[in-house]
């Protein structure tokens, strides 16, 4: 379990340079005032304490990163990392997910990229889960017209649930593995987060889709 409580988390994240304040006031200006230039951007939701999206920024410094992380005290581990590495292309938000519609504007993001997701195991919070056809429907408002969402987890229920929702939500499933790590094909070029690592590292395979919108493929 994550760690959600961090004295002083909160103090250290108001003042860093590399989370934006008030993000909503952003809504349609993320190239031009956040990153400043014309570049892509590619979110992380729930982005943990950083790797997967510092890599990924180290990686291609022409895309514009964004993570979004709702737990201070993990996101304050991600700020640590930037103050050393100080990407230009990342930034940070402390916000809940089910608000990415008031912070980023239609068309806005290129890609989303959904790891290890926390999986809300009772029936009740399925509308929380991020690979929800409820988020599908947020994500559908703010990707680019053929954005696509990546998802990688080691829970088989909450895949098979991902994969349930693909249909009802009127996304197309583009391409799904059942075993990354062994899968040639969807593992190349493959950038691992703390928990792949991890969960891999024991022995359990990792599960992963690429859905976009219908008519867009």
């Amino acid at each position: 379990m994550r760690l959600r409580n961090i004295a002083g988390s909160r103090e250290v994240i108001a003042d860093s340079e590399f989370t934006i304040k008030d993000p909503e006031k952003k809504k349609g200006l993320w190239k031009k005032e956040v990153f400043g230039n014309d570049n892509e951007i590619h979110i992380e939701i729930g982005m943990g304490k950083g790797r997967f999206l510092m890599d990924m920024a180290a990686l291609n410094p022409d895309i514009n990163y964004v993570g979004i992380e709702k737990y201070s005290s993990v996101l304050l581990r991600a700020i640590q990392k930037q103050e050393q590495l100080l990407l230009p292309n990342v930034k940070f938000i402390r916000m809940e997910a089910e608000n990415i519609t008031d912070v980023f504007a239609p068309s806005e993001v290129g890609k989303i990229y959904l790891n290890f997701s926390d999986p809300w195991p009772k029936d009740r919070h399925a509308k929380r889960r991020l690979p929800s056809r409820e988020f599908l429907g947020r994500y559908d408002k703010i990707l680019k017209k053929d954005g696509v969402v990546e998802f990688k987890t080691d829970n088989k229920d909450l895949f098979q649930f991902a994969l349930d929702e693909v249909e009802p939500a009127g996304w197309n499933l583009d391409a799904v593995t059942y075993d990354l790590h062994h899968d040639e094909t969807m593992n190349e070029g493959n950038v691992m987060t703390e928990y792949e690592e991890k969960f891999s590292s024991i022995g359990n395979p990792i599960y992963k889709y690429i859905v976009s919108r219908k008519g867009t493929t």
